[in-house]
């Protein structure tokens, strides 16, 4: 059977250039299109469909309102489709949160790209294979973006053994790590390098939304940045992100490993040869192998490492292979990882 989906867009041409896409694949129908997420919500309780792509800003009720409510009442795969106004990236990232599992640039409408129509098919067909559960926020009408404190595990007094976490993610990994991220306290001992598979574009908001929701300090990794405690570095779209002697960051354009660039897999492989026992490695939620082999080599130069579960990950890709190559020494739910790390920092 075809992958049945719902369009959702204020804009008439929008609409039309996200379907023409979308029926050019023959495993893809578009079932049905919705101009408000008022109107969305009725369409999608009636056709049921695989997927929604939704839209952020439209009138009535806007994607954020939308995607809470479906995910509340009636879970569905939802890929955003968003422009790339900072508004919009910051409430795509917000709409993740409440449950929307990726978030890609809304296609030109001046040129029709082959590469656009593509990525789309190619989230499409992947997201709309992903087991969805109940959020409960819609239900409850109440939405907190303070994050915990978690001011119990640590303070600036300890002096950690562990020097540097680093962590690998993709399809699913913004909500992830934000869930990690908001359990760490602002005098986390240990610098934090992060590789998250993203559409281009996007990096720029995931670190402003993952700065504003956490006590740690968030940022772009930039050429020559040192790796301090309490500061997040995430990787810079279509660059390798290695950590070299001194704890100084290295971007390359080196070729793409397994169709990544930047690789989780480069990040650790260098962390192992900086650090050794001294650093923790860690596997969130993605499709593919990408960080596998790195952190097999984290672990047998002496890293603690550690890949999310099955059962809380939204692609169990990633974390599936680090596993059965005996690369992760932990296997914990995502709410666990973050207070794992406090934990295992401070008896250091």
């Amino acid at each position: 059977m075809s992958i049945q989906v719902l369009v959702v867009d204020d804009s008439a041409v929008a609409r039309g250039i996200i379907s023409k896409f979308l029926n050019s694949d023959p495993d893809i129908d578009v079932v049905g299109t919705a101009k408000d997420g008022r109107e969305a919500i009725d369409v999608a309780t009636q056709l049921k469909p695989d997927l929604i792509t939704m839209d952020i800003n439209m009138p009535v009720m806007d994607g954020l309102a939308t995607t809470e409510h479906i995910m509340a009442y009636q879970p569905t795969p939802i890929l955003v489709v968003s422009s790339l106004v900072k508004s919009e990236v910051d409430l795509a990232f917000r709409a993740m949160s409440l449950g929307a599992l990726d978030a890609m640039e809304k296609p030109g409408f001046d040129q029709f790209s082959a590469k656009d129509a593509g990525e789309l098919v190619r989230k499409v067909k992947l997201l709309s294979q992903v087991p969805v559960v109940t959020h409960l926020e819609g239900k409850r009408r109440t939405r907190s973006t303070e994050p915990s404190t978690a001011q119990d595990y640590v303070s600036s007094s300890v002096k950690a053994e562990f020097q540097v976490v680093a962590i690998g993610s993709s399809t699913g990994g913004p909500k992830a790590l934000y869930k990690v991220l908001s359990e760490l306290p602002a005098d986390f001992p240990c610098g934090i390098a992060v590789v998250q598979h993203i559409s281009e574009g996007f990096t720029s908001g995931l670190v402003e939304w993952l700065d504003r929701t956490s006590n740690v300090k968030v940022k772009e990794a930039e050429e020559s940045d040192k790796i301090q405690p309490g500061v997040v570095l995430i990787a810079p779209h279509d660059f390798h992100m290695m950590i070299v002697s001194g704890g100084r960051i290295r971007l390359n354009k080196a070729l793409p490993i397994k169709g990544h660039r930047p690789s989780a897999t480069i990040l650790f492989s260098s962390v192992a040869k900086v650090y050794n026992a001294n650093s923790i490695g860690v596997i969130l939620t993605g499709m593919g192998e990408d960080g596998a082999t790195g952190l097999a080599e984290m672990r047998e130069n002496g890293s603690k490492t550690i890949a999310q579960d099955e059962a809380t990950s939204v692609i169990f890709g990633m974390p599936k292979v680090a596993i059965e190559m005996g690369a992760a020494e932990e296997i914990l739910p995502i709410d666990e990882i973050g207070q794992f790390l406090n934990r295992t920092v401070m008896d250091s």
